[in-house]
Parts: C-alpha cells; structure tokens; sequence
C-alpha cells in the first residue's frame, strides 16, 4: 500500500489491510495541516490520521486530494466526536468528516472518546459505525481511549468488534491491561502520542521520554534517534503508531524506523519506564458539559 515497501502493514480483524505507521494531526494547525500532510505523502506516508474535532479534516483532504495518489493506495482515518453521539447523529458524522475530507469512504472510523457518563450514547453512536460497515462506506470501525470496562460493556451490547483501540500508549505509560484486553479480541492498539510527546515530571527532573537516559543509550547504539526508538519499540510489540510533526526532516525521519530491531533486553529495559502517569485527560471524566463542543458542518 504505501510506496517505501519497507512500511509494514497490520491485517485488522475483518481482514483489511492498515499500515503500521501513520501521520497524526492532532493540536496541527489548520494552516498548518495541509503542508504537513504534503510532506508525509511526498515521503511515502499512506496512512493519516485525523479526527473531527481537530479542525484540520478539509487540510488533510485537500493534501491528499493535491498529492495525485489513487485513492486505494491511502489509508485514511478520522474519529466521531463526543458531541456527535447518537445514531442518527453519528450517521451524519460521517457524512460531514467525508464531505470535508473529499471522499465517498473512509478507511476506518472510531468513536474519539467511550463517553462513561452518556454510555447508551456511546452504544448508539457505536452501533451507527456498524450501519456504516455493513453499508460499505467505511472499511473498518473501532474506539479511541476505551478503557477495560467500557470496551467490556461494548463487546456486550454491539455486533461488531472493535478493528482498532486508539491509545496513549508510550514508554512512560502504557495501558497494559487494555491492551491485553484488546489482543484478547483481536483489536489493534494503536498509540496516540507514541513517542511521549506530553511532558512529564519524571523521577527528580523535568523531562520527556524524548530526553530519557535509558531510551538515548539504546538509541546511540543503532545510530538512531530517541524518537525512533519509541517507534519501534511500539511496532514491535504489534502496534500501529500514529507520530505527529509538522517538520518535514522529523516526518522522514519517523518513517526510518524499519530497518532495525530492538533486542528482548532493549524492549524490556524501555517496558521498564513506566510511570504510571497519564498525560491526556482522564477517560472517565470526559462529559458533554466539560468536553462538549459543536462539529461544524463544512
């Protein structure tokens, strides 16, 4: 799928194929997105990732529109925001992420949030990207920052099981239990801010896992950057990795991550780093009264 042959690709659970490595563009600028997909396209990037509340879904569609590649060589993804929920509303969800995005299907579809405190929303908003499946406007379906027990109760209520769980997955937190859960059912845990791009307070200094001792030892001795370390780590361990940058000298280098391997010990030294500490807000406390916002129309 994607022109650099080295980028691997992850058969998800009904079959579809989905490059491991994507470009994300989450908090990108509008002004900014379009010249950064661009970029990733011209590298051999075939696989954005977007969602509607980042504003930047038209960006994305008009690079990808720009870029001349046949559209079954791309991979595109986008996400259902909270304030959107509901069948019918999510049914037409879809219909605004695709109109600002340009095309007549999306290659996977999943719910931003699992919305615990609206969780017959978040079924309904669920069982609409099911109408899309079986409808063929979407080719795969699945969540964003579910954790156990809301990905529990929607395997219980739903049909479909989920392709991928979009997570916030990097050295410094890594969510095992959910993705033992999602291994367990054939779900592709794909990490959100891979290469721990929050910042935390670690151990006695202000740092990130860009800066950490551990990770730039490995990474001096493969000639490869922190970043690239991260990656691979990730993709090694099955996972799909979505790294967002703007710089085109960081896009390449994100995709310069297949060809070489981290050793057990290496992958166990990076396991680890975990903090326990979460960057991005609390799955549990997203509401419509704190997180709710309006999806425009165009």
């Amino acid at each position: 799928m994607a022109k650099d042959s080295s980028v691997q690709n992850l058969t998800l659970n009904n079959g579809v194929q989905m490059p491991a490595l994507g470009l994300g563009v989450f908090q990108t600028p509008p002004d900014e997105t379009r010249a950064a997909v661009t970029s990733a396209l011209e590298l051999g990037y075939r696989h954005v990732d977007t969602a509607a509340a980042y504003g930047n879904e038209r960006e994305v569609g008009q690079a990808i529109h720009d870029s001349g590649i046949a559209r079954d060589e791309l991979f595109i993804e986008t996400k259902v925001w909270i304030s959107d929920y509901g069948y019918d509303e999510t049914l037409h969800a879809f219909d605004k992420s695709a109109g600002k995005l340009g095309v007549d299907q999306l290659d996977l579809l999943i719910l931003h949030q699992a919305l615990p405190s609206d969780f017959d929303r978040t079924l309904a908003a669920y069982r609409a990207l099911e109408t899309l499946l079986a409808d063929g406007k979407v080719r795969a379906i699945g969540v964003s920052n579910f954790m156990v027990d809301h990905l529990r109760d929607l395997l219980a209520a739903t049909t479909v099981v989920p392709a991928v769980n979009q997570l916030e997955i990097h050295p410094y937190f890594q969510q095992r239990e959910v993705q033992v859960l999602d291994r367990e059912h054939g779900i592709v845990n794909q990490a959100w801010s891979p290469i721990g791009g929050i910042t935390f307070y670690r151990d006695s200094g202000h740092t990130s896992a860009l800066e950490d001792p551990v990770i730039g030892e490995i990474a001096r001795s493969h000639g490869k950057s922190p970043a690239q370390v991260m990656l691979r780590w990730g993709l090694q361990y099955g996972r799909s990795v979505i790294p967002k940058s703007t710089k085109p000298e960081r896009i390449a280098e994100n995709l310069d991550v297949f060809d070489f391997e981290l050793t057990a010990d290496e992958l166990a030294a990076i396991d680890a780093l975990e903090t326990g500490k979460r960057g991005g807000p609390e799955p549990e406390d997203i509401t419509l009264t704190t997180f709710g916002m309006p999806i425009p129309e165009a």
